[in-house]
């Protein structure tokens, strides 16, 4: 156990966390809703520092990140928890954990310093923070990334994006770009579906952006759920008020956990949410969990030339020179778009 960072103490032993959006108040003995956060006679403590539950080589476009450092390998870690009840949860059995077995926590104690050279040996280019939600396990994520910055390791958050300004704040010298989960627009429906506020998320968005964080967002598409052409609309229109820059990811939904009633995306939906895109004025759309669709390639969003071509996570041909488009001269943007190797 590690004492927790960012919160305080207030009266009768109680604590407020001010990790996430929930700030929740934790009498003795009890956990926040993260359910690795416990209040022990007025300290609070995160169960899960360096408590390694999971420990990949992904391809960075797997998180997804298309514009940011491609064809690169991140090393990829979790631990259980997390600060969401999403009832479509692809990763419920480490996420939904300690709500669903009792307070269970698991994992393998594996120290910071033990992560960054076990990514620096396997030759990644960055550390990515996923799986369940990176700001539950804050301090460890915190103490990894300080190591890796110096290493020369990028750091990336794959999030729901519900962790509080002062938390974004405190690791944004570290924290090189994040993939936000814009799981609903509608208030209701986030609510219901996940148990928080996208007013939050919202404001996170457009906090990371100021602080020069790189942002992709990603938005998993439900039938019925999401799938209205005012809804993707109203989302498209917000990713662009904050950048057109920034890429959004459209993606297929499957039936899991305890949302089974609902049929998985049709593709004709992922490309009718990426013309809505790049009609709201976005640069780069990105369709997902539908292999070989044209919606995985990278274009010049001026003169549509074809830049990337993806297949999935590979790269079958790379077309940007000195990080612009070798037709029109246009900049790509993202991070490490002039540094890729085949």
């Amino acid at each position: 156990m590690k004492e927790a960072m960012l919160y305080e103490k207030i009266e009768d032993k109680k604590v407020r966390c001010g990790l996430c959006n929930h700030r929740c108040i934790i009498l003795p003995s009890k956990r926040g809703i993260c359910g690795v956060r416990e209040n022990q006679e007025g300290t609070l403590y995160s169960l899960v520092y360096e408590r390694l539950v999971s420990a990949n080589i992904d391809p960075i476009e797997k998180k997804p990140f298309f514009n940011f450092y491609p064809g690169t390998q991140s090393y990829s870690i979790s631990t259980v928890g997390c600060n969401f009840r999403c009832l479509h949860c692809q990763n419920y059995e480490i996420s939904q954990m300690p709500k669903d077995r009792k307070g269970m926590i698991t994992g393998d104690a594996v120290k910071a310093e033990e992560i960054v050279e076990a990514a620096e040996k396997a030759g990644c280019k960055s550390i990515a923070y996923t799986y369940t939600e990176p700001t539950i396990f804050f301090e460890y994520a915190y103490d990894t990334a300080m190591l890796a910055s110096k290493k020369g390791i990028k750091n990336v958050f794959v999030t729901n994006g519900y962790m509080t300004k002062e938390a974004l704040t405190l690791i944004k010298p570290y924290l090189d770009a994040a993939n936000v989960d814009l799981k609903f627009f509608d208030e209701k429906t986030h609510q219901k579906i996940c148990g928080a506020k996208v007013s939050h998320v919202l404001d996170t968005i457009k906090l990371m952006h100021e602080l020069n964080i790189w942002v992709e967002v990603t938005t998993l598409i439900i039938p019925t759920l999401n799938d209205s052409d005012d809804e993707l609309k109203q989302i498209a229109e917000f990713v662009y008020s904050v950048g057109p820059e920034i890429p959004w990811h459209v993606s297929a939904f499957y039936p899991t956990y305890k949302l089974t009633d609902k049929p998985r995306t049709p593709a004709a939906t992922l490309k009718k949410a990426r013309k809505i895109g790049f009609d709201a004025g976005l640069r780069y759309v990105y369709t997902g969990n539908i292999l070989g669709d044209e919606g995985e390639d990278t274009l010049c969003y001026n003169c549509k030339t074809l830049l990337i071509d993806r297949h999935g996570y590979d790269i079958l041909k790379y077309n940007i020179k000195d990080n612009r488009c070798p037709k029109c001269n246009t900049i790509v943007d993202g991070r490490g778009m002039e540094e890729f190797k085949k």
